[in-house]
């Protein structure tokens, strides 16, 4: 285990045919927001009901194109699954692997909080709501 990485099982599949699915290690990474993957992967969930191009920052300040597809779900492992997109980006595969990275709102819907030091996941009780409501009412207030 590198020291400050948290890497774990995950499961995506194809919503829209649940045949199409891949599993495969990926890093925590609570400064992403989606659930990331190599274009390359792209072929092995099949046909997106939906697909839109756009443009996304890296951790290096780069903005790069990206690919946004789903409907998918996804299962952290010991999580419950959820429904989602996933981010398909030119990835460079370092010693041969490719590094999928889970983002922040898999995390939050999956009901999974870092546990920095144990370097693990582990199980939310549940989810908090108030923000939620709070930035609801923010956005009535400004609409009208």
């Amino acid at each position: 285990m590198n020291v400050g990485r948290i890497v774990t099982s995950v499961t995506i599949e194809n919503a829209a045919d649940l045949s199409r699915s891949l599993s495969c290690d990926a890093l925590v990474d609570t400064g992403a927001s989606f659930m990331v993957l190599p274009r390359e992967w792209k072929h092995r969930l099949g046909a997106f009901e939906s697909s839109t191009e756009i443009d996304v920052e890296t951790a290096t300040q780069e903005t790069i194109r990206a690919e946004v597809c789903g409907p998918v779900r996804i299962q952290i492992q010991g999580f419950r699954p959820i429904f989602n997109e996933v981010v398909f980006v030119d990835m460079k595969p370092s010693n041969g692997d490719f590094e999928p990275l889970i983002g922040y709102i898999v995390l939050e819907q999956s009901q999974a909080s870092v546990d920095i030091l144990g370097h693990r996941l582990v199980p939310n009780k549940h989810i908090d709501l108030k923000s939620v409501i709070q930035d609801y009412f923010t956005e009535q207030v400004k609409f009208n």
